[in-house]
């Protein structure tokens, strides 16, 4: 959704914590995922109808694209949310209660979710802190407790809550009057908070929301601002350089939110493969844009790459760092639980790169995780996580990097 005009469960949370523990992280925001019944202990998929279909959307859309996240098994690979963005609004009742538009969901909501609970998935939906949306609909201000028990009511399971119309607002107040409205409603729903990152986010949501926008709204191209006036689009790599600083603050529970994939929308295969593969290695939730009903071969190959989803999914929840930058090539490093790595190769150029890197040159440090790798002590076995390739860090890495495109290894000691 623009600036102004759109915006596995317990056990997995717990098995989290402890590897936390045990490397020594902090995880401010493990009580607030645990009395969330455990929601996003790793970041959450599914996917979102703005980025496609913006205001047109109605019920059959919902129930036909669950269906195609069933058929495509894209369930099976971790995808599991159905999120209505903006536009499904009605108008509110005589008592304040908002209704779903009657035109566009006759059958109403408590019905939609039942329907995409039968195939094994939840359902999402959209509101906004204003007293009306990005897309001018009724928003929550006012009625925050009442649009919660009313959202528990239809069988909700994730409220992705916009920033439009926030004049006069604190942002730290506005999210956590919708925290305090989601646990009295009784029902766990996961919070998507999503106000772009202007009120830093980072350093107050671990305990308000499972998830929060760091930037302003994604543009399906790979280094590009499309500018709006008052605010701006950004492209993947624009993106991506908003991130730096942040990833102290992410982890089971909490997780930084680069917003919504642009795969299948437009960009190159190349571009979208990469797209994928920065959001999975720094532990973005992975909220599908497009069209499930109806996409080409590569771009379901692409979002539902098992091997590229595990290192998103990784139980750890350490987001990737950047560890060696030459200009338009850079190196990205992901400590994985069981001791494993995974090791991305960055080419933001505009030519396919031949690249050899010699492991025994360098070494993999972080600070956050407290792990390191030296390959002068010890052989990892590596495997392509796109192209199923393997090799072992005794010889030198020898690949072309496609012009906006990535090598994205995954480590194991050998």
């Amino acid at each position: 959704m623009t600036a102004k005009r759109r915006l596995h469960g317990a056990l997995a949370g717990a098995l989290a914590a402890a590897q936390l523990a045990c490397i020594g992280l902090a995880a401010p925001g493990a009580a607030w995922a645990q009395q969330a019944g455990g929601l996003a202990a790793t970041p959450q998929m599914g996917w979102n109808s703005w980025n496609k279909f913006a205001c047109n959307i109605d019920e059959k859309l919902i129930r036909e694209t669950a269906d195609a996240m069933v058929k495509l098994g894209l369930k099976d690979v971790g995808y599991q949310y159905i999120n209505i963005d903006d536009c499904w609004h009605g108008s509110r009742d005589a008592d304040g209660n908002m209704r779903p538009d009657p035109q566009r969901f006759p059958s109403g909501m408590k019905a939609l979710a039942d329907y995409v609970h039968a195939r094994g998935l939840k359902l999402g939906i959209y509101s906004d802190v204003g007293a009306t949306t990005c897309g001018g609909r009724p928003g929550s201000r006012g009625h925050e407790y009442q649009d919660a028990r009313s959202y528990a009511a239809w069988g909700i399971d994730y409220v992705k809550y916009d920033w439009c119309d926030s004049k006069g607002l604190n942002a730290v107040g506005a999210y956590t009057t919708m925290r305090d409205a989601i646990k009295a409603s009784g029902r766990p729903m996961l919070l998507s908070i999503c106000e772009w990152g202007e009120n830093k986010p980072w350093e107050w949501a671990q305990d308000v929301g499972q998830s929060w926008r760091t930037t302003g709204d994604i543009y399906p191209c790979w280094d590009c601002e499309m500018n709006h006036g008052s605010w701006s689009a950004l492209g993947v790599l624009r993106i991506l350089d908003k991130q730096a600083g942040l990833r102290k603050y992410a982890g089971p529970g909490h997780w930084n939110d680069m917003d919504m994939l642009e795969v299948g929308m437009g960009m190159t295969e190349d571009e979208d493969r990469a797209h994928f593969s920065l959001w999975a290695m720094l532990n973005s939730p992975l909220i599908l844009g497009n069209d499930l009903r109806s996409m080409p071969a590569p771009v379901q190959g692409i979002i539902g790459r098992r091997e590229v989803i595990a290192i998103n999914q990784d139980p750890l929840g350490v987001q990737a760092l950047r560890f060696y930058n030459q200009g338009q090539v850079e190196l990205w490093a992901k400590p994985l639980a069981g001791d494993e790595w995974a090791v991305m190769i960055l080419n933001r150029g505009e030519a396919p790169l031949p690249y050899r890197w010699d492991w025994k040159q360098h070494r993999i440090s972080d600070d956050l995780s407290k792990r390191e790798v030296d390959f002068n002590k010890d052989t990892w076995r590596w495997q392509d996580a796109w192209t199923g390739k393997r090799g072992d860090t005794d010889k030198r890495l020898d690949v072309t990097v496609p012009a906006h495109g990535v090598v994205l290894l995954r480590l194991k000691k050998a």
